[in-house]
């Protein structure tokens, strides 16, 4: 039985995550940013002794800073950051703005790190020591080859290039870190047009993450266990 941390609940990935962790006899800590409208995660917390909830909104420092207050000295084994935004859909050449531009990047790549670093404590105390961040294979600037989606695209590739520090810097400290690209999935963010469920995809992240060695820390995989390259 592992204890696991997985930001952005409230939906999709996020609640799949936490549905299929509490399935398999895990203990999860699931944030989102408004507890009292998460009516799922709420139907779950009333079924499963095994699942807290806590208010987490990763575009503010005070609410990132207050998470390690609320958690105390509990130890993580494994945290998955799932938390992230698409931004706007035609962020097209010609049609950036800084403001909601840097919105983005905070979210999607600077609170990872920013919450990472909070709860260094927390995970240093797990026993598995594995730290998870979805990510997306439009970060990726070899498989770029549509263009556009400058702000979506620059957000990820930006988290990817932090985990692949964070895999270097904490590699002695037995943390293995690796970015998961979902798939094209069934939720609000994928659309109506998108190839696989989140069962599909959840399914497949878990192995992953049980697979997941200190060796292979560092890498980039698909939610089906193959590398994709950055």
């Amino acid at each position: 039985m592992a204890t696991v941390l997985v930001t952005g609940t409230n939906r999709g990935i996020g609640l799949e995550f936490v549905g299929q962790f509490l399935e398999r006899g895990d203990r999860v800590l699931a944030t989102c940013r408004n507890i009292e409208n998460a009516d799922e995660l709420n139907q779950l917390r009333i079924s499963h002794s095994d699942l807290q909830l806590f208010e987490l909104d990763v575009s503010r420092n005070e609410s990132m800073e207050n998470l390690p207050r609320q958690l105390g000295g509990e130890a993580i084994d494994i945290f998955i950051n799932n938390a992230g935004v698409y931004g706007p859909r035609k962020s097209e050449f010609g049609n950036i703005e800084a403001r909601v531009w840097s919105t983005v990047l905070q979210i999607n790549a600077m609170a990872p790190l920013l919450l990472t670093q909070l709860l260094i404590d927390n995970l240093r105390r797990g026993k598995d020591k594995k730290l998870l961040y979805v990510t997306s294979k439009m970060g990726s600037i070899d498989d770029n080859r549509g263009g556009g989606s400058y702000i979506y695209r620059s957000s990820k590739a930006a988290l990817n290039s932090v985990v692949k520090s964070l895999a270097v810097d904490l590699l002695d400290e037995g943390f293995s870190a690796a970015v998961l690209h979902p798939g094209w999935v069934l939720t609000d963010m994928g659309g109506p047009n998108a190839l696989i469920d989140v069962n599909a995809s959840v399914s497949g992240m878990m192995q992953v993450i049980d697979n997941l060695t200190k060796e292979q820390s560092g890498s980039f995989f698909n939610y089906d266990g193959n590398i994709i390259s950055w």
